[in-house]
């Protein structure tokens, strides 16, 4: 799937937040797909209509943005694209809430990447979060993942020290990675990206796509992470590694 996606160079388009926008555009271009960050209410719809998928990132949101998320998502779904939700921070405020409630309910978004505690909030289960952090609970997560792929129709992908991976109906757990990457800013926001990538060159095949995205995504941390002397220069060779075959 690598060697397709790194032949076809699907073209990404990410409305995303301001801390990560560089970081991800980056790890696309590493990857070997072509990103175009565009939020403006007057071109996101054209721009998800020609773009490969489209991956809506709730991390520094705003009225605007959220109209733009609205128009771009619908336009992907009526182009046949995919979408991805990486709803960021979801149970901090009730606008952020209110935001992915409101664009899992207008537009068919075919992944979920979240964390335990935006998993929680989209449920609408009790969760001690920490801003855009896992925070804790004591919900059963592959349970909760389940029940919300099913609810919305869509594949959820819970990523941590282990990944849960699910349509509702398979669920499929992804170990490896490395402490370091929940250490650089936008890593999981990456990792929405990434997955995006995968799903654009997926064909029927999503759940896989989405499984393989999060093997790669652990493997070229788990690699960075050996050539690294530090945390200022693993940023560095995770690109890197997001350019090589891993293994």
């Amino acid at each position: 799937m690598i060697q397709k996606l790194r032949t076809d160079q699907p073209l990404v388009h990410c409305i995303t937040n301001i801390v990560v926008a560089n970081f991800q555009a980056n790890g696309l271009l590493a990857l070997g797909a072509s990103p175009v960050m565009a939020d403006a209410v007057e071109e996101a719809a054209d721009i998800a209509s020609i773009a490969s998928c489209t991956v809506l990132n709730i991390g520094t949101l705003k009225r605007e943005t959220v109209k733009a998320m609205l128009l771009a998502g619908k336009s992907a779904n009526q182009h046949g694209k995919p979408v991805v939700l990486d709803p960021v921070g979801a149970g901090a405020t009730a606008f952020r809430k209110e935001s992915v409630l409101g664009i899992l309910h207008e537009v068919d978004v075919t992944l979920i990447r979240c964390n335990a505690g935006e998993l929680a909030t989209i449920a609408g289960v009790k969760w001690q979060a920490k801003g855009v952090d896992a925070g804790q609970g004591d919900a059963d997560l592959a349970t909760l993942a389940e029940e919300v792929a099913r609810r919305h129709h869509c594949i959820v992908a819970v990523t941590g020290a282990v990944d849960i991976v699910t349509d509702g109906n398979k669920t499929l757990h992804i170990t490896g990675g490395h402490p370091l990457m929940a250490k650089i800013t936008g890593s999981g926001c990456l990792l929405s990206a990434v997955a995006g990538a995968f799903l654009a060159v997926a064909n029927e095949k999503q759940l896989d796509a989405v499984v393989s995205a999060c093997t790669f995504y652990k493997q070229a941390g788990q690699l960075a992470a050996e050539k690294s002397e530090g945390l200022g220069d693993f940023q560095v060779q995770f690109l890197n590694a997001l350019g090589g075959e891993t293994r």
